[in-house]
């Protein structure tokens, strides 16, 4: 395992990258995804939430998914931070997130702070205050009307608006319907059909990425089965995932307080946090993070992560703004929280940069 952190590379293996190379053909996708998927007349693309290329190849080589086993497997990159609202937006508009502005889970927008997957802030729903589509104004699946396939709870969410907008929703009440939604999106004749399950993503928050996972997991196995068996000849599945998910259990440190005292705000989330400094502090705020927490964590400058483009080379202004100064990421298996606003305990997390979280499956399966 390396020991600095993993900074996604947005010109290769990536899930950035997948959208495009399916829709436009580009030589971006050529070698890590195959002619036979990438010249099929028809493509599901199923997301797993929270399924990592480790945990995948440890429950494959335990016989939990002997339908994935079956397929093809390679290992790609998800973006940074490795958190759904970012990872998904990057998936869906085929950009990296310094571009599409999606920059983390909370996010720092005037002089609140946005709850990305709820689309709220400490007002409440902010769906008519900060409008998803000029928070993400690039149009989802290069600007074509395709089936999604996804939760029915989501279908008028904010964040829906922000990376779904303008496609046809297929809201599904229960995992079992899966199949049956992808099916008739594709008598429709639609050459792409993106579908979402966060059972897993769930379960792993919930319990980690233990018993309870692995059972999650073999369900995922047969959710993947029963769509493959539903295919009509000629046609590709691939099932990727967000990010991977690391156990942080108990191991949660409460942010000092003297930290805290010398920051506006922060915002991110437990394992990718930035903290936006009081002026005249980011030095001093800096030096005391690296003191505190340098032995379990990466501590970065603003500038620094901008000139290692860990969140792709361009990056918009608007996206510049939402980041803080200084970000604090876990390298163990830790979680960062403010003591007066913990939130609820998790014992599965994910968002920083660690190989666990960065690097996901890309398994793909042709129907002859």
């Amino acid at each position: 395992m390396t020991n600095d952190p993993v900074i996604p590379n947005y010109t290769s293996a990536c899930l950035s990258n997948i959208i495009p190379a399916l829709l436009e053909h580009s030589v971006i996708g050529s070698g890590w995804l195959s002619d036979e998927v990438l010249s099929a007349e028809k493509t599901v693309l199923l997301l797993v939430d929270g399924l990592g290329f480790d945990k995948l190849i440890t429950s494959k080589q335990r016989e939990l998914v002997p339908n994935l086993a079956k397929m093809n497997l390679e290992r790609i990159m998800t973006v940074a931070p490795t958190t759904t609202a970012t990872a998904l937006t990057s998936l869906t508009t085929g950009r990296p997130p310094g571009e599409h502005g999606v920059i983390g889970y909370k996010v720092s927008v005037g002089n609140q702070i946005l709850n990305s997957l709820r689309w709220t802030t400490g007002r409440g729903v902010a769906v008519n205050e900060i409008n998803p589509s000029s928070f993400q104004p690039i149009p989802p699946f290069l600007g074509e009307k395709i089936p999604v396939v996804s939760p029915v709870e989501f279908i008028n969410s904010g964040f829906t608006e922000a990376h779904l907008r303008n496609t046809y929703y297929e809201g599904y009440f229960l995992p079992s319907n899966i199949p049956h939604h992808i099916s008739q999106c594709l008598d429709e004749d639609s050459r792409l059909v993106y579908a979402y399950y966060d059972g897993l993503d769930k379960v792993g928050h919930i319990h980690g990425t233990g018993p309870f996972y692995d059972a999650e997991l073999a369900f995922v196995d047969y959710l993947v089965g029963q769509i493959y068996g539903m295919l009509p000849s000629g046609t590709a599945l691939i099932v990727t995932s967000d990010h991977g998910m690391v156990n942080v259990g108990d191991s949660v440190i409460g942010i000092d307080d003297s930290v805290m005292q010398r920051a506006n705000t922060i915002s991110g989330e437990a394992r990718f946090l930035w903290f936006h400094p009081v002026r005249g502090n980011h030095e001093s705020l800096f030096r005391d993070l690296q003191d505190l927490y340098g032995n379990c964590a990466w501590v970065r400058t603003k500038e620094q992560i901008l000139d290692e483009e860990w969140f792709g080379r361009q990056i918009s202004d608007q996206a510049q703004e939402r980041l803080g100064e200084i970000a604090l990421l876990a390298r163990d298996p830790v979680a960062f929280v403010e003591k007066k606003n913990a939130g609820p305990k998790l014992v599965g997390r994910h968002g920083s940069l660690t190989e666990t979280e960065v690097y996901v499956p890309l398994i793909t399966s042709f129907k002859d």
